[in-house]
């Protein structure tokens, strides 16, 4: 769903009623920064099993000076989450449900704190208990179940049933929800009225942090009050790439947003070696796999916590490493696969105003309802995102209290040399950066109208959502001759019955043009669209 042009400002976002809380907010007079912590927070009271406030966030935020601001919001092992304590529980791969799942600071609310004090500094002046109205109203009064709602809850009720807190936050007389069902989150609309008042670090270092704390204590949890008062969400540089159409943003690691980058790059490179391709061409598909490739190789032996980088994570987007792998890529055959990939559950919102703000935001609980477990004093829905750390001292991402799990989120921003300014992303664990690759490539570098691109058949390349599939899947809108074409250049290429497929993403996209005017859009696999004033 597309909507646009506006004058004053823009949102989109995978729930409409997100949408319509940063709407709200923009109406109110505030800017592209508050609107999106609206939209965080409503989200967390309307999708979810999608995201929460016991998650991470990450945010890009252009300002009117042209300067761009990363936002690394994203929680830390506790410390009891020691190799020996799970170990000595008969653990050799990390729980993925439950209190031992639920392991690392929920970081996403501190990131709306920090975010808030840019919007103050770039002028913005709308109170937090305005910013929260919206979440809080849908939390108190009900929201409509969706139909991944109903349906995820269906699909994994028997790993999250017995989970400290589900059943009562998240089923209906013991059962999943039907679509369209009226659901409330009352526990945490008292939450989020409680923080509209006294700030969002009561999360960290006030009474939502007691509360907290103890409820993680009586369930298991490794994450103890001390690790609440010690977290800060953190402004990064974010990583930049040097594009033939303009410069690309994304985030450092933890994130995988290094791949995202390189996977545009490298495409940038063959784009220039072997001439243009039109969308959705065999070519056009191979180009951007074997990219894939090739950046999640990297991304696979370096990406870990920031602090224990082995390297500069900006020397893999240089001109002469691009270059490099680009030359690399065999353009008429597949390089074999696979290699490790990685689930998710996460929603991109955009927003954009007037006066050039731009932000690119994700938030996430990892997977599908995260850890399973809800604080009964909270009502925060905990992450499951210290699942990705590895039981064992000499993998790249090791358990460890104090470290930083790899991450999936990535949200992406483009400042294009015609003028635009591009915030863009998607849900989809693994499948993240192709998306962001298809939807660029053919909406910036091809023309195709935003809305057209994000509802264009897409793939995936390896595993997300769960799924143990590693090869190549397409949504089965694409001529089975593309299909065998690819099979025959050695791609593990196969067809899903689905013409929109969850397991591509929900992504999205908003517009800041060079008149100032303003448009987005939002997948149609998704709840969401674009709303503005």
């Amino acid at each position: 769903m597309a909507d646009g042009p506006f004058s004053r400002g823009v949102v989109a976002a995978p729930h409409h009623q997100a949408a319509e809380a940063g709407r709200l907010i923009l109406a109110e007079g505030g800017n592209a920064i508050e609107a999106m912590i609206a939209a965080a927070a409503a989200i967390a009271a309307v999708y979810p099993h999608m995201t929460h406030a016991g998650g991470d966030g990450f945010w890009l935020i252009r300002q009117p000076n042209g300067r761009v601001h990363g936002i690394e919001a994203c929680g830390f092992a506790g410390e009891r989450a020691t190799l020996r304590a799970y170990l000595d529980k008969g653990h050799y791969e990390m729980p993925t449900r439950g209190p031992l799942a639920a392991l690392t600071v929920p970081g996403a609310i501190g990131g709306w704190r920090l975010a808030n004090a840019m919007a103050k500094a770039s002028g913005g002046t709308l109170p937090r208990t305005v910013m929260m109205e919206p979440a809080i109203k849908a939390a108190r009064e009900g929201y409509v179940v969706s139909r991944s709602q109903a349906r995820l809850t269906l699909d994994k009720l028997y790993e999250l049933k017995d989970c400290p807190g589900f059943a009562e936050t998240f089923l209906m007389d013991g059962k999943p929800p039907a679509e369209g069902a009226v659901m409330k989150q009352a526990v945490l609309a008292d939450t989020l009225e409680h923080l509209a008042r006294n700030g969002f670090q009561d999360t960290y270092r006030g009474d939502v942090s007691r509360e907290l704390a103890k409820d993680l204590e009586e369930i298991g949890s490794p994450v103890t009050r001390a690790d609440l008062q010690a977290y800060y969400a953190v402004e990064r540089a974010p990583l930049q790439l040097a594009h033939s159409l303009g410069s690309i943003y994304n985030m450092p690691p933890p994130t995988q947003g290094i791949a995202s980058l390189m996977i545009l790059g490298i495409v940038d490179r063959l784009e220039a070696m072997h001439g243009s391709v039109r969308p959705d061409t065999v070519a056009f598909v191979h180009r951007i796999v074997e990219a894939t490739k090739r950046a999640f190789m990297v991304r696979d032996r370096f990406v870990t916590d920031f602090d224990r980088l082995s390297g500069d994570p900006q020397a893999f987007l240089t001109e002469r490493a691009l270059q490099a792998e680009a030359q690399a890529v065999d353009m008429n055959r597949a390089l074999p696969w696979p290699q490790r990939g990685a689930p998710g559950d996460t929603i991109w919102m955009g927003a954009a105003d007037s006066e050039g703000r731009v932000v690119s935001y994700i938030q996430s609980i990892y997977w599908e309802f995260g850890s399973g477990c809800v604080s009964k004093s909270t009502g925060f829905l905990m992450q499951n995102r210290g699942a990705s750390f590895a039981l064992d001292p000499k993998a790249l991402n090791p358990l460890e209290p104090g470290r930083r799990p790899f991450h999936t989120l990535n949200p992406a921003l483009a400042e294009l040399k015609d003028g635009r300014t591009f915030a863009y992303g998607t849900m989809g664990g693994e499948g993240q950066p192709q998306t962001q690759a298809q939807v660029f490539e053919r909406h910036i570098r091809h023309g195709t109208p935003l809305e057209a691109a994000l509802d264009a058949p897409r793939w995936l390349l390896g595993r997300t959502w769960g799924s143990s599939v590693t090869g190549l899947r397409f949504e089965d809108r694409f001529d089975d001759s593309l299909i065998a074409a690819l099979a025959r250049m050695g791609h593990q290429a196969e067809t899903i019955p689905e013409a929109y497929s969850d397991t591509m993403g929900h992504a999205g996209g908003v517009t800041l043009h060079a008149d100032r005017s303003l448009s987005g859009a939002h997948d149609p696999r998704a709840d969401g669209g674009a709303a503005g004033v």
